[in-house]
Parts: C-alpha cells; structure tokens; sequence
C-alpha cells in the first residue's frame, strides 16, 4: 500500500467549520429566519442598515441575552427559573447600595471592582435557595422560582421603599454604554458570557451531567449521577448568568431598582424556545440562543423604525413562540430535522472525520450469541 493511500484524507476546513457551528437544523432555520429579517427591515427602513443602528441594539440586547442564557442552563435539566429578573435586581441593588454608601460617583475603579463581585456574589447566592427548593425538597422548578420570584421582588421592594438608588461612577457606567472600538463593551460581556456558558456545558463533566438529567432524569440518576447536585449547580450557574445581566442593566441605566426588566421574561423564554432548545431538556446549543437574540432585537428595532405599534412587538413575540414550539413538534413527528441532516454535505456518510449518523451501515458491537445466530440464518460470517 501507498503512503498516499495509507494518509487519512483531511476533511475540508470550511466544512469542519460549518459543523462546529452548526451542529443541529434548528440554528440553520434561525439563521436563515435572521437573514430574511435583516432584508425586510433594511429594504422598509433606510437607516436600519447603518453601524449606528447595530451598535444601538448591540447595547440592549446583551442583557436579555444573558438572561436567556440563565434560562437556558435550567431548561436543560427539563426545569425552568422564573426568577431570574428578581435575580438580576437584587445584584444591581446589592451593587447600587455600595456605591451609595461608600464613595458614590467618586467610588474608584479598586472599589468598583469589589462592589460589582459583592453585588455577582450576592445574586449567585439567590440561586442556592432555588437549589434548596428544588434538588432538597422536590418542589416543582416552575412552581420553586415563581416563588422565589415573588420573595426576592418583595425584599427588594421593602429593602429599598420601591425606589431607584442612583450615584454610580463613569467608570461603572462606562459596563453599560462604553465602546471598545465600534464594539459596544455590553456586546463583548454577552459573548464573553456566551463562550463561558458553551464551555460549562459543552466541555466539562458538570454540563455534561445537566444534559443527562435533562435527557433522562431516572436513567441519569440509577447512572450513578448525583442528581441532587447537578441540580444546584444549575440554578447557582442560571444565577451567575441572571447577576451578570442585572450589572449591565444597572450601568446601561445609570440606576438599580425592584422593578427593572419586567417585561424580559417572556421575552427570554421566547429566545430559548426560538434557539432550539427543548423544552423537556436535554439539549440546546448557545449559538441558537446568541442567534435568536438578535434575531429578536432586530425586529424589535425595526418595528420601531417602521412605526408600528408597540404592542404589536408582544403580538410578534407570542406568535413566534408559538410557530417556534409548532415547527419542533412537526419536525419531530415528520422526521424533517434528520431528513435536513442527511442532506447536508459535511455529515455525508463515510467522510472522513464525520462521525457516522445513528443508524448508518458499519461496525456494530453484538454479543457473541448473536453474531453466531446470525451466521447461522444467513449462512455467511458476520
């Protein structure tokens, strides 16, 4: 045999990439959803188009963004954390109060430092009640946060008398509305979150063990998992996500308050749903997440530009939900996502590097009993 026969063909880098960065047919739908988007709006607005209009939705989306992330993380258990907006608030409060307190709009980049970890730390630590509730007690995720949710909002409120704390530095308001470049800093924190949250779940043995529970909570559990303990994990993470989100809020708005980011539920569970993860858990990919996220504040900010009514944007966001959740159960029903993945041409069967499809012709480990058997009916070796 030749060495050139012998050396393994490459796989084509471009498609190596496209796999890596694609790797389930609801991100293509999403992105193929985000283009028609970009072409409506650019064609019915002229200014839509135009770096200022990006830089201006790069500085509101990232802090729904990483609230979708936060729901993301408990979604793929197969449960949900409603209280991530509570979350969020009493670390932008935590945070607000110490630079009330101690310095002000004077406060030091040392001290800003100190009170943004103080202000993480103390959002996180909502997420252990959560775990409690949840992983100790058995309550019901849905039912545990929409709790929570309530508990963390009335402390908040009685806490500050309902009304917004002020006095924050330029250097902590630069979190919100600074610019690296063109980039908005707000940009870089949603993905810097994004990549984080890839490497949690994709790459550790902890966000391994959330995709199992979700995918299966019995079979995870008689696995040898400790499902107890992934689950605090879990919300302490969603947690983390929710605190980081309630910092930039506060920087972007140059306050803290209870009542901030209301209306940013709804909207990050459509962003989840719209990402493709499943709402039974088990599995979703913070590419869709990131994708859909934009792909929402892009019509968010083209309804705008455009002139429609304010509340046609939750018209569009319920039916979007909807179609998101119609779409998955007819795919699933109709076998259209694994009809989409044998065509694509970077998961063609046998390409070297690609792993083959469930189901493919090939090796396949059988007990010595069956082989046997099967000699025997087919009259030929295995």
């Amino acid at each position: 045999m030749s060495a050139a026969a012998a050396e393994p063909r490459r796989e084509d880098p471009t498609a190596r990439l496209v796999r890596r960065l694609v790797p389930d047919a609801s991100v293509v739908r999403l992105f193929v959803l985000a283009v028609l988007v970009l072409i409506v709006f650019s064609v019915a607005s002229p200014d839509f188009l135009t770096l200022i209009n990006f830089q201006s939705m790069g500085l509101q989306v990232t802090e729904v963004g990483l609230l979708s992330l936060a729901i993301m993380v408990s979604m793929l258990t197969g449960g949900i954390d409603l209280s991530i907006i509570s979350i969020a608030n009493v670390a932008a409060l935590v945070t607000a109060q110490l630079f009330a307190h101690h310095g002000g709009a004077d406060a030091g980049s040392q001290q800003m430092g100190l009170y943004v970890v103080v202000g993480i730390a103390a959002g996180t630590a909502c997420g252990l009640l959560n775990g409690v509730l949840i992983a100790k007690l058995r309550i019901t995720p849905i039912l545990a946060t929409l709790g929570t949710m309530q508990l963390f909002n009335g402390l908040a409120i009685a806490w500050t008398g309902g009304k917004a704390i002020y006095g924050m530095p330029d250097s902590f308001l630069n979190i919100g509305n600074g610019y690296v470049g063109d980039v908005p800093i707000p940009v870089l924190i949603l993905l810097g979150g994004a990549v984080l949250t890839a490497i949690f779940i994709n790459r550790t043995g902890r966000g391994l063990r959330i995709q199992l529970l979700g995918a299966n909570e019995v079979a995870a559990k008689y696995s040898g998992l400790r499902n107890e303990r992934v689950l605090f994990v879990t919300y302490l993470a969603s947690a983390f996500l929710a605190s980081l989100a309630g910092i930039v809020i506060a920087a972007r708005s140059a306050s803290a308050s209870a009542d901030y980011g209301a209306s940013y539920l709804l909207l990050a569970i459509v962003i989840v749903v719209l990402g493709g993860v499943n709402p039974l858990g088990g599995f979703g990919t913070v590419t869709g997440v990131v994708l859909a996220a934009f792909t929402l504040q892009m019509v968010n900010t083209g309804f705008n530009q455009v002139g429609f009514n304010a509340f046609l944007y939750q018209v569009a966001q319920g039916v979007i939900l909807i179609g998101a959740l119609g779409l998955s159960q007819l795919s699933e029903r109709y076998g259209w996502a694994s009809r989409l993945a044998r065509a694509m041409p970077w998961r063609a069967r046998g390409e070297p590097g690609v792993p083959e499809p469930p189901g493919a012709l090939g090796p396949q480990l059988r007990t010595p009993g069956e082989s046997h058997r099967e000699e025997d009916v087919r009259g030929r070796p295995v």
